[in-house]
């Protein structure tokens, strides 16, 4: 006697929510074309960039703009994704403060940029400056000039980056890393996929 399979059907009208994560970013290229890897059917990733505003306190502007006119869900998550250049730390303390005031926030940083977050899916980068860190890139990205290609950071390359990331902030540091060749973008990454 054969079993009668059940057939799945949604009501009409209803449709499976998507997490959603905003991300603020300082520029316009880079960060949103990385970001758009992440954009799933479980998952969207919306950044907002400025080409001209985009110092840290800038980008914490802009997401407190976009969260004033819009409605969040308690699900979605509100990211600051920011780099170290030549910022004081004053700046970081105001961003870190805001993450800290709702669990649905967050805040990362690359030191020095985020470029080395992208270096760390090609390689266990030590003593790293801006500079080197951008040439060093420019080694496995030939081509590189703010565009990444992005077929290029395939799923183990990311689970390389993350776990390269999560040795260097050992123990992990408590709001952002204070030298060079320390990011804790890992940690916005990880809750990407693990929201995947």
């Amino acid at each position: 006697m054969g079993r009668s399979r059940r057939k799945f059907q949604r009501s009409p009208g209803t449709r499976r929510y998507r997490k959603l994560f905003v991300i603020a970013v300082e520029g316009i290229k880079t960060e949103p074309q990385y970001f758009a890897i992440f954009n799933r059917n479980e998952v969207t990733v919306k950044c907002l960039g400025d080409h001209h505003r985009s110092s840290p306190l800038q980008v914490l502007e802009r997401m407190k703009k976009h969260l004033m006119n819009e409605s969040p869900r308690l699900a979605d998550e509100f990211w600051l994704v920011v780099d170290k250049d030549k910022w004081p730390d004053k700046h970081f303390t105001e961003l870190d403060a805001w993450s800290q005031e709702q669990d649905n926030r967050g805040f990362a940083l690359s030191n020095p940029k985020f470029e080395y977050w992208l270096l760390l899916h090609f390689e266990d980068a030590s003593n790293i400056t801006s500079h080197n860190c951008s040439d060093r890139l420019e080694r496995h990205l030939p081509d590189y000039n703010k565009d990444i290609a992005v077929h290029r950071f395939t799923e183990p390359r990311i689970q390389q980056a993350i776990q390269r990331a999560k040795l260097r902030d050992s123990p992990p540091c408590a709001d952002w890393p204070r030298t060079p060749g320390g990011t804790t973008v890992y940690r916005l990454v990880k809750r990407i996929l693990d929201a995947s």
